[in-house]
């Protein structure tokens, strides 16, 4: 659960990814306008924990590309109605400057007036796809308002990037996770919209076990590891990547918002012991396959 005393970790970070590792695609980058970005920062400063890399979009982009990560998946999300077509705009122009080496996704507000539109338009500007965050929009996953977003991302053939996990959980959000958050909600949406390409974030955080299951049953759902290789939260079980479905798993770094070194988890990948093909799948293949990125 998130609480305004979380540490952070004065690890030392690495100049680049380290070595032995295959190509690197970094599925899950954060990067917001100036004055979103700021809000974001005091939110956690006030009830998470202390974010360590505190730059503007473009440094971020250029952070991470310069120490030898191959290709950024760029995440945003509309913390209210009336904004995704600003931040939509923001994230086009900003991937724009990289020559192929950012992929963007779109940000939309679950039922607010012509969703769908704004999503289509976001599409035709060279997005990739959307990113959700349930604990942010407080929607139902079954609802109405995200069955239209659903049916859109189908038809257009966009992946769906939704923190669908009930952790990190936070007395700051509107809504309670563990009520509008479940792997068994999740489930209905698969089978309803087999077409629906999805990745759960944090490899599903806190039914780890259950999204393990899932992925290993359905042919369109992805996970990724994002701050779970990291050693910062307290999990009930270890995670043991060789025991999932490798193809569908995926690595991401929560970057910058995150309250360590950014080369963490990869130190721990490298660490891991994993099968070169397994290396392969985790820090490259999955990714670009899911979000239909060439590296």
């Amino acid at each position: 659960m998130l609480k305004p005393d979380l540490p952070s970790l004065n690890d030392q970070e690495g100049e680049q990814v380290p070595e032995g590792l295959p190509a690197l695609v970094d599925g899950h980058v954060h990067l917001f306008p100036p004055d979103i970005f700021s809000a974001l920062w005091t939110w956690f400063d006030e009830n998470a924990w202390p974010i360590r890399y505190r730059m503007p979009a473009s440094e971020v982009l250029e952070y991470l590309l310069s120490r030898g990560v191959g290709h950024v998946v760029a995440l945003q999300y509309a913390h209210k109605p009336r904004i995704s077509r600003m931040l939509n705009r923001f994230m086009a122009k900003t991937c724009s400057r990289f020559h192929g080496r950012v992929t963007g996704l779109a940000a939309v507000f679950p039922g607010e007036k012509d969703a769908d539109e704004i999503l289509r338009e976001a599409f035709e500007s060279g997005l990739k796809g959307v990113k959700l965050h349930a604990h942010v929009h407080c929607f139902d996953m079954n609802s109405e308002e995200m069955n239209q977003v659903y049916a859109v991302c189908e038809a257009e053939r966009k992946p769906l990037v939704i923190h669908a996990g009930r952790e990190p959980k936070s007395e700051a959000y509107r809504r309670d996770p563990y009520r509008i958050c479940s792997a068994e909600k999740l489930k209905r949406v698969l089978q309803e919209f087999p077409g629906l390409r999805v990745c759960v974030p944090h490899l599903g955080f806190d039914e780890i076990s259950a999204y393990r299951k899932l992925v290993a049953r359905f042919d369109n759902l992805w996970l990724d590891t994002t701050m779970m290789l990291s050693e910062y939260f307290p999990l009930k079980e270890p995670i043991e990547l060789e025991r999932y479905r490798i193809d569908r798993i995926m690595y991401g770094s929560d970057f910058p918002n995150i309250p360590y070194a950014w080369d963490r988890e990869l130190r721990w990948v490298k660490r891991a012991g994993l099968r070169s093909e397994s290396l392969e799948w985790l820090l490259h293949k999955s990714c670009s396959e899911f979000f239909d990125v060439k590296i």
